[in-house]
Order: structure tokens, then sequence, then C-alpha cells
């Protein structure tokens, strides 16, 4: 089988494991990475985990706002494991960092979140804007955080997001510079995923949707932008943190920055033809 290594397993035959779940059981063994490129091919989701009194709020801020947070998989309450998005998935272990959130600040990056799960919790996995870089790289378009082996720099922006019950506030938005004629190419490639962010909300002028300066991104890192290229922003599933934080959630859960949830999806089956 294509692109799948062999596992023995506890019977000691061999089990053949897809490179999602060979990225997850890394992340669960203590391996920490950014996930940008990893396990080509398969879905990316960015992590939200909220006490349940707090989950129906979410969902519909989400429904309200689907291009930076559109829902692709949802745990039962209480259940660490979404079969949707991978069968040997557990929510708790297969990201490489997490950040724990307690009145709307950080107050730990923690690579398990088995201490700190609890009976009442609801996972939220949204898109990831990584799904369509690999259609973007398909078509020779360079992406520079891939070239740098860097994460792709985030920003806090003056775009609005609707809000629903307690929560509101900034888009958070992902910068990749461009070549105007790639820039015009990716807006028709990103087109076919809104699943996972669609098209740029942005292009050019960065002071116009409030980044003050390019190169001191809110999460991830810097990367340069050549005269001859453009910013090109595109909406963000790390909104959600933004959002937690303006909130000031007693308690919440989400992903580090970069540092994402690899799925057994396939990226063409969240295309739009």
């Amino acid at each position: 089988m294509a692109n799948v290594a062999r596992q023995i397993d506890g019977a000691g035959l061999m089990a053949d494991v897809l490179p999602s779940l060979q990225a997850r059981l890394r992340y669960r063994a203590g391996s920490v990475a950014q996930t940008a490129g990893v396990a080509p091919g398969f879905v990316q989701g960015n992590l939200a985990i909220l006490p349940e009194k707090f989950a129906s709020a979410f969902h519909r801020f989400c429904q309200s706002n689907p291009r930076p947070c559109p829902i692709i998989g949802i745990s039962e309450v209480g259940d660490p494991r979404i079969p949707s998005l991978g069968m040997d998935l557990d929510i708790r272990t297969d990201l490489p960092r997490y950040r724990v959130w307690r009145d709307g600040e950080p107050v730990e990056e923690p690579t398990d979140i088995r201490a700190h799960w609890r009976d009442d919790l609801v996972a939220f996995v949204l898109g990831c804007s990584f799904s369509f870089e690999e259609a973007l790289m398909a078509d020779d378009i360079p992406i520079r955080h891939i070239e740098l082996g860097v994460r792709v720099p985030m920003y806090r922006t003056n775009i609005a997001c609707s809000p629903a019950g307690p929560f509101a506030g900034p888009m958070v938005v992902s910068m990749r510079p461009l070549k105007p004629a790639h820039a015009i190419r990716a807006v028709q490639i990103t087109s076919r995923f809104p699943a996972v962010h669609g098209a740029p909300v942005h292009l050019g002028l960065p002071q116009s949707i409030g980044i003050a300066d390019i190169d001191k991104p809110d999460y991830g890192d810097a990367v340069p932008v050549h005269p001859d290229e453009i910013p090109v922003f595109w909406a963000c599933g790390v909104t959600p943190q933004a959002v937690i934080a303006a909130a000031k959630v007693p308690f919440a859960i989400t992903h580090a920055p970069g540092l994402m949830l690899v799925t057994d999806l396939k990226n063409k089956q969240l295309a739009v033809l």
C-alpha cells in the first residue's frame, strides 16, 4: 500500500499504519514539532475544548463565523475520541502541544492533557489552512513557512466576528506572501476548500485590517515578504483563542498555534469541485 508504514500490533501481526496515524503516534509518545507539511494529503485541524455549559454557544459562534471556524468534528460530552476523524485518535494525547486557558489567560502548554480532562468537556475540531496548502504547492505556488520550516505567521485583526453568547472578538488571519499572479491563482484554488477557510479574506495592505507590523505576528513565526510579493491573508482557526481570551472563559483547552491535530480525513474529501 502506497505511503503506508507497517507496525507490529499487540498480537505480533503486521498492521498497516496511515501517515496521519504515524504522526499522532509520534505526538502521543511526546514528540513536539510544528505540523505544517506533516502527513501530506491528510486534513489537519484546530482544536477548542470547552465545558458543556459553553459548548452550545461556541457551536453557534462557529456556525455564525464559518470562515475562521469551520467545524469538521465534535466529540460527545466527556469523550476524548472523535471516530469520524480517526479510529485510533485520542484528543488528550495526539497533538504535539496544547494550550490550557483559565479566565481567558493561557497558563500552561503541556504535551498531554489527560490530567486536565473532565467528564463535562466537549472537543471541537475546526478546519485548518494547512489542508489547502497541498493544493497550492501542487500548482507550484511556494509556501514560505514550509520552505523555512517555521510556523505560519498569524495576526489578530480589526475584523469583528459575529457574536454568540459570551463569544465575540476579532478574527485571526494567517498570512502567506505570494507574487500577484500566484495570489490570483491561490484565490481560485482555495475557493474550492470552504471547509478549511476557503478563499483569502484580504490581500495586501495589512494596516487596513489592523495589522500594524507584518514582521511581528501575534502567533507563529515571522516570514519575509519580498519586494515583488504581497501578503495574502486567510481566516484562521486560531480565532477561537482570541475569542476565548476576550470572553475570559473560566476553563478551556486549545492547540498551541501551529501544532495541529492530524486526522485520517483526506484533503481531497473537503474539496468542492
